[in-house]
């Protein structure tokens, strides 16, 4: 019976993608914004709306995203400098709530858990990394002598699974310190951090696109 994919390509496959969701992109810097200034809640949410995104990807992929990236490259810079807009603006509403004194901040965790779904598609949606990984780092590893969609399915299994762990990760060591949230002087400090997160993030997103 014949594997869906090779395994000497799965296992090359499994070291690259452990390297590229572990490294600090704009998605797990996204995630530790979150989680300082709204809180663990809201990390599960954000890394739930930026693995739908991923998905997209992946679907995308398969229906030939790859060749289009290739024939229609400005739609995909567009895309990523849009995303970077958006993750900018973003930044620039915790830093002018940290100028306010960090009265936003101290009710996100109370509201942002849908916003926080929201925003994380948004992010991964736009972030060149993931566009990056399906049209050019994911296709070597493709055994054309082989059914493909299994071996995406499978590609994308792990890809996924690897960016909620480390996006859940980064989330979460933002969180161990929300609860210091109410403290006035570390909000508006926190406020100042997220905001610098997230322009860090939207730096490297319009860099990459």
């Amino acid at each position: 019976m014949q594997l869906p994919v090779d395994p000497a390509r799965f296992a090359a496959y499994l070291g690259i993608t452990a390297v590229m969701v572990a490294t600090p992109g704009p998605a797990n810097l996204f995630s530790m914004a979150v989680g300082a200034h709204r809180g663990h809640r809201a990390v599960l949410g954000g890394v739930a709306g930026m693995n739908l995104a991923s998905a997209v990807w992946f679907v995308a992929a398969g229906l030939g995203l790859g060749a289009l990236a290739l024939a229609f490259p400005a739609l995909f810079h567009a895309l990523a400098y849009a995303g970077a807009a958006y993750v900018a603006w973003l930044g620039l509403k915790a830093l002018w709530a940290a100028r306010a004194g960090g009265e936003a901040a101290a009710h996100a965790p109370r509201t942002a858990g849908r916003s926080a779904f929201r925003d994380g598609f948004l992010v991964q949606i736009s972030n060149p990394k993931a566009l990056l990984f399906i049209t050019v780092v994911m296709p070597p590893f493709i055994d054309p002598s082989r059914p493909v969609t299994p071996q995406i399915l499978l590609f994308a299994a792990v890809g996924i699974g690897g960016d909620m762990a480390t996006m859940t990760a980064y989330g979460l060591s933002g969180a161990v310190i929300a609860r210091r949230m109410q403290e006035p002087q570390f909000r508006r400090a926190f406020s100042a951090f997220t905001g610098l997160l997230l322009i860090s993030a939207a730096t490297m997103i319009a860099l990459r696109g």
